[in-house]
């Protein structure tokens, strides 16, 4: 089919990037004030404080290993649909967080939950972008996670200390019914992500996680690790150089460097190949890095906020690209799932090993390994993916033609 000819701007794609940019608004905007909640209304210790941000991302990683398989079997629907009931409700249990051990659990379903409900969104528009569109698809779905992430600790911050906790919960909790009228009013084909039943006997590691996405799961984590010195500890970094507000303005120039360049890579990356856009990005978030860690101005830091964009903003979307790229149709649930987990390791546990760095060396050796940790995600794509590309071990090749198999073999199975 003529690429002209396939709809992508559908209501079903609409509504899908529209509910999953409410479901990371919402994550964005609470993981931004729960520490300061903690220590102002639960008196909370600094480690404390910690863990009840960092047990979302445990709650997450849970909820990512059991939906990649649970999607294939009940399908993306009723998934979306258990995943924002279940964050309806550990949202609105905000209201009553009396202790430290009630506030973790909390933030532990509501990882679980938020983990569910965005690899349901995420496997539901890659089964429906057409296939000669999916880079340009994706890159624009993908502007709704970026959005969110430069929107959300803007609003979290702006909010608490003008509207308070409760206001902001009772705001979370109207975004989430939203999504739920969105998720009923949105039709569209379920993708079919359950071939043999040979395939579900017995518990195996390959129903959670994809083994064909090795390659860029490292990569993911590297890159994730890399990003996590930049979103953990900005807001304390620019306060110890006296630059607050330019902390707080460097996700919106983040923001507006993604919105502008995405559908731009999209493109290139459906016309050029992964490798014309993936190369270019781990250099960009390197230099990012580099330049936030040699910042004493304002304008260094909206700089380093430019690279860190076109970096880590323009990997989140294209490296799903290439996920769904690589395996065949039935596993996009499973792949996208590892995927994110992938990043969420990187996400997660990364402030925790860098902070124990920080204090040592400080914050600007600090920013330096993850400089050369950005290096170590280039040289880990070339050896493990990039070089194959356009090539006979290109594991985009072996994907189409597994789904060739499995075509036939119902072909042969329906004339038998």
């Amino acid at each position: 089919m003529d690429k002209a000819k396939e709809a992508l701007w559908t209501r079903s794609f609409v509504l899908d990037t529209l509910i999953n940019f409410l479901v990371f608004l919402i994550y964005y905007l609470l993981i931004v004030i729960i520490a300061v909640v903690a220590k102002e209304n639960l008196h909370a210790t600094a480690s404390q404080a910690g863990l009840a941000v960092g047990i979302y991302i445990i709650g997450t990683v849970v909820a990512r290993l059991l939906a990649g398989r649970f999607i294939s079997v009940l399908g993306c629907r009723k998934m979306l649909y258990l995943g924002l009931l279940i964050y309806l409700a550990s949202t609105a249990m905000y209201f009553y967080t009396p202790n430290l051990v009630m506030l973790d659990s909390v933030r532990f379903l509501n990882g679980f939950a938020y983990g569910i409900t965005s690899t349901a969104t995420s496997t539901i528009v890659a089964a429906i972008i057409p296939m000669s569109r999916r880079g340009e698809g994706i890159n624009y779905y993908g502007l709704s996670t970026s959005l969110a992430a430069a929107v959300g600790p803007f609003l979290g911050i702006l909010m608490l200390h003008s509207l308070g906790y409760d206001f902001i919960i009772a705001f979370c909790v109207a975004l989430i019914i939203l999504c739920g009228i969105g998720s009923v009013i949105m039709k569209f084909n379920e993708p079919k992500l359950d071939i043999d039943s040979e395939e579900h006997k017995g518990i195996k590691i390959s129903d959670y996680i994809e083994p064909r996405m090795n390659s860029i799961s490292l990569v993911s984590i590297l890159v994730g690790f890399a990003y996590s010195g930049v979103i953990g500890f900005m807001a304390a970094y620019t306060k110890d150089l006296n630059l607050i507000l330019a902390g707080t303005f460097f996700f919106v120039v983040y923001a507006v460097v993604i919105t502008i360049t995405r559908p731009l890579l999209g493109i290139v990356f459906d016309m050029k190949g992964e490798n014309f856009v993936l190369y270019p990005c781990f250099i960009s978030l390197a230099l990012g890095i580099f330049l936030l860690s040699i910042a004493h101005s304002t304008w260094l830091i909206l700089l380093s906020a430019v690279f860190v964009g076109l970096g880590y903003g323009t990997f989140m979307s294209n490296g799903q690209a290439v996920t769904v790229k690589i395996v065949p149709v039935h596993r996009i649930g499973v792949a996208t799932s590892t995927y994110f987990i992938a990043l969420d390791m990187g996400l997660g546990f990364g402030p925790y090993i860098l902070g124990a760095i920080k204090e040592v060396v400080g914050y600007t050796s600090m920013f330096h390994v993850t400089v050369v940790v950005a290096l170590l995600a280039f040289v880990a794509y070339y050896l493990l993916y990039g070089r194959y590309v356009g090539t006979d071990k290109d594991l985009s090749l072996k994907a189409r033609a597994e789904e060739e198999q499995i075509r036939n073999r119902k072909r042969n199975g329906q004339l038998a």
